[in-house]
């Protein structure tokens, strides 16, 4: 099913070939054996050391980036983002979430809360040289429809398109588990109705294998998806597994998907803080993904 008029089928295919030009993209066509470019969270980096500690035992464990979270303090940032660049692994994304104060709460105060919070860290992406701002838009309660929900989170997410425009950061929405954009079509729609290059998809594998099937997801979205997250679920069990092959996750598919769409960017993992042996095998086990292996 086509739901894209006119309208945003130039704006999506605009967006696809731009997309090209960004840093994964680019480190992704220099390695075409492994197309997804490989990132760690910062919080998810074993040990309590310096930023070059960090920065540089993460390069050496294989990833190719980092996902950072909000500073702030700008020079700070530029400084963290100049170090990572420098040491070949550079800051991709910023996560600012959203939990806190989400653009559907009906509460004016909680509303300019959450635009300070989405201001600061699409400044702080730019600071570091990021290109991706991570937004989960809403939360669906007791006592915020669904319904509200799309309508509040479009209506105050929009105000700061302008600001990501100016900046060259993108807005990706993350599906999550939120009680929201329950299915590949709904978010489709959800990112669509915003008719802006400025908002798409930050897509999380493992946040639908719970209701629904990730290769399916990926191809009703498209050149929606912005970036991806890397996480496998297993349904018998209700829990999260290692990668690949651990869980419910039809990875040689998905990466069959990905591939039908076009997608040539960076793959992050979201998992628990281990060792420094957790790390490095986390790692090599995300190679496995992006070189399409049969098998861990």
């Amino acid at each position: 099913m086509d739901t894209m008029n006119r309208r945003n089928f130039m704006k999506v295919t605009a967006l696809g070939a731009a997309a090209a030009l960004t840093p994964g993209a680019a480190m992704a066509e220099a390695a075409p054996e492994n197309p997804f470019p490989k990132a760690a969270q910062w919080g998810k980096i074993p040990g309590e050391g310096t930023d070059e500690e960090k920065i540089r035992l993460t390069r050496d464990a294989g990833f190719d980036g980092i996902e950072a979270y909000p500073m702030d303090d700008l020079e700070a940032a530029r400084a963290r983002g100049e170090l990572a660049r420098s040491l070949n692994c550079p800051i991709h994304s910023i996560t600012y979430g959203g939990w806190d104060a989400p653009m559907s709460s009906p509460d004016p105060a909680a509303i300019k809360q959450g635009h300070a919070g989405i201001e600061n860290a699409l400044r702080t992406a730019k600071a570091v040289g990021a290109e991706t701002m991570l937004l989960v838009p809403a939360v669906v309660t007791e006592s915020v429809s669904y319904a509200q929900a799309w309508e509040n989170s479009q209506k105050n997410i929009r105000p700061m398109i302008p600001l990501a425009e100016e900046l060259g950061i993108m807005i990706a929405i993350e599906n999550v588990w939120n009680k929201f954009l329950l299915s590949p079509l709904e978010f489709a729609k959800y990112i669509d109705e915003f008719e802006s290059p400025w908002v798409q998809a930050y897509f999380d594998v493992g946040n639908v294998v719970a209701f629904g099937y990730p290769e399916d997801w990926i191809r009703t979205l498209g050149k929606r998806i912005h970036k991806v997250q890397w996480k496998d679920f297993k349904r018998k069990t209700n829990e999260w597994c290692k990668l690949p092959y651990e869980g419910d996750v039809n990875w040689p598919v998905v990466r069959q998907a990905l591939d039908e769409i076009g997608y040539r960017s960076w793959g992050t993992e979201e998992f628990p803080k281990g060792d420094e042996a957790q790390f490095r095998e986390l790692a090599r086990r995300m190679d496995l993904l992006g070189k399409g292996a049969a098998s861990a």
